[in-house]
């Protein structure tokens, strides 16, 4: 284990995993609102709308994340729409994390009693104020296990970024190996930094969902 080697280039991958963190958390932002909007979409059971988000979630999560980077970073700028390497991982990551951020508080929507709401309606409650204050903080605590597990999963498809052009951590190590033969070294890199970045989003997900269950949401 050449430890000098680890010292000199760990700057470098310092750099890689902020990049890697700042655009998978703008993906991951952007799916949330995304799987927020379709998710509801679905539950008021939206007809036009609940074909085209099912036509969505179908593609997105049929196909590759990879296919979906190639197809914007290639596929887009020749019929006139520019991209940016950047650009190009946040909206592939949008595009597939909100199939998965969808299903997850659809699932946690659908876990709410249909007599909440009619309750609260009964009540005279509008509808949006009905989802905002009765039904919706329940769906949270509910869903809250599948949503800390897509995130894990989105940050984990970042390690594909480096297919565009991207100089993430997969693209950072694939680059050390390349022009120093440092393998060991360079993948200990790493699953050192993809640790720190996943481990502390595992354990407040942990926190998070027990706090919820204490409070009494979910069941």
């Amino acid at each position: 284990m050449n430890w000098e080697f680890i010292w000199e280039y760990l700057p470098l991958y310092r750099e890689a995993a902020l990049l890697t963190v700042k655009i998978g958390y703008a993906g991951i932002a952007i799916a949330v609102a995304v799987g927020l909007v379709c998710a509801v979409a679905l539950y008021f059971k939206v007809p036009v709308l609940k074909r085209i988000i099912s036509v969505y979630i179908e593609i997105s999560r049929n196909t590759p994340l990879l296919i979906q980077l190639f197809f914007i970073y290639y596929a887009l700028p020749k019929i006139g729409i520019p991209t940016s390497p950047e650009a190009c991982g946040v909206a592939g990551l949008a595009f597939l994390g909100g199939s998965y951020m969808t299903e997850a508080f659809r699932s946690g929507l659908e876990a709410v009693e249909p007599i909440q709401m009619e309750s609260a309606l009964s009540l005279g409650l509008e509808k949006s104020q009905a989802l905002r204050h009765v039904i919706m903080p329940q769906a949270m605590s509910v869903s809250v296990p599948a949503f800390v597990a897509n995130v894990i999963f989105l940050l984990k498809e970042t390690s594909v970024f480096s297919a565009v052009s991207l100089m993430d951590l997969m693209f950072t190590a694939k680059d050390l190996i390349g022009l120093y033969y440092k393998t060991t070294e360079s993948l200990l890199m790493l699953v050192v930094f993809y640790l720190i970045i996943l481990l502390p989003v595992s354990i407040l997900g942990s926190v998070l969902e027990r706090r919820l269950r204490h409070a009494g949401f979910g069941t």
